[in-house]
């Protein structure tokens, strides 16, 4: 959201963000020059009565602004934006990054999701999403219309050289960056390297959650809490990412994650579940190592592969490098969605 507006400014385009919260997002967009908008009554938790709010709240700023296009990001500031451009009669895409069904598709939750997703299709012109996977589920259950779809690949800004990592340092470090939450599943990973304990390595977990206390305990059950360090949620991933050797993902479910776009570009081999749009991103046994979601057994063998050979770490990483420059770039990303964006929007 960040990169994408602050580049459509640079483009010359007209751009006004509103968001609830504000904070370090306001502080970046208003680095940039792009008008922020805090939306009062929008709010993380789902409040009947304040979600009108905010829905009354959004339709009174776009009635000033009378865009041209509205674009929408997340769950609910994507359903009431959808909503609140629809009443007004203005053009309206969401972006999905990551459908809340996508992966639970026979749970009641994941059937819920599914009849959400469905009335808010109808307030959107068009849908984009990140990943093909994505695409290929949301056609299959007959959420959307093909017609009514576009995928755009998330990508991002490259590096100052000097943050590109080097793979082949020994003893390796290990990283993982995820909220501490149960779709993140640690726990498979802390599994896994509970098994390597006769390798060198030293892991270090990036964010912050519920979860995080558990995720301590295990480390002492397991017997390798020395070799993990928790950093909290961190504004300098980037430079933690360059220090580290091997990128783990063991995910249960995603979208199409942008950690792996982070450590595809400073040059990291990943080793990552299978999920989402995961494999569009990583190419198993190319740049990285794919495995099962929630498969310890897999998880070990790819890591200990990995932790065993400098050089193999070497190649994969210079390959999700060249991938990530090739396919993931922030201009690739913006020069697509500006082409979804032109085709719905009508310029008064």
């Amino acid at each position: 959201m960040r990169d994408l507006s602050a580049e459509l400014h640079r483009r010359g385009e007209d751009v006004t963000v509103l968001a609830g919260g504000g904070g370090v997002l306001f502080a970046a967009l208003e680095e940039e020059g792009v008008p922020c908008h805090k939306l009062e009554n929008l709010v993380h938790p789902i409040q009947p009565v304040r979600d009108l709010e905010a829905f009354k709240e959004i339709k009174a700023v776009l009635k000033e602004l009378n865009p041209d296009l509205v674009t929408t990001h997340s769950n609910k500031a994507g359903l009431l934006g959808r909503l609140a451009a629809k009443s007004l009669k203005i053009p309206v895409i969401h972006t999905s990054h990551g459908f809340l069904f996508s992966g639970r598709e026979s749970s009641a939750a994941g059937l819920f999701y599914r009849l959400m997703e469905k009335f808010a299709a109808g307030a959107a012109d068009k849908v984009i999403t990140v990943a093909d996977s994505e695409y290929r589920l949301a056609e299959r259950l007959k959420i959307l219309a093909p017609s009514k779809m576009a995928v755009v690949h998330n990508g991002l800004p490259d590096l100052d050289p000097l943050l590109l990592a080097d793979p082949e340092i020994t003893p390796p470090q290990l990283i993982m960056v995820a909220r501490f939450a149960a779709p993140k599943d640690h726990q498979t990973l802390l599994k896994a390297l509970g098994r390597l304990t006769d390798l060198q390595w030293t892991l270090t977990l990036v964010g912050d959650g519920a979860g995080r206390g558990s995720a301590e305990e295990l480390t002492a059950e397991l017997g390798i809490k020395k070799r993990i360090s928790f950093t909290g949620v961190r504004e300098d991933v980037s430079r933690l990412l360059a220090e580290s050797q091997v990128f783990v993902l063991s995910s249960g479910r995603e979208g199409f994650p942008l950690s792996i776009l982070e450590a595809m570009r400073v040059g990291l081999p990943a080793v990552a579940a299978d999920v989402g749009g995961v494999s569009e991103a990583v190419r198993d046994g190319e740049s990285g190592f794919l495995f099962p979601p929630g498969d310890v057994d897999r998880l070990a063998e790819n890591l200990r592969r990995l932790l065993g050979d400098p050089l193999l770490r070497k190649r994969m990483g210079r390959a999700g490098r060249e991938s990530f420059l090739k396919n993931f770039t922030l201009d690739q990303m913006v020069d697509k969605t500006i082409t979804v964006y032109k085709s719905v929007a009508k310029p008064k």
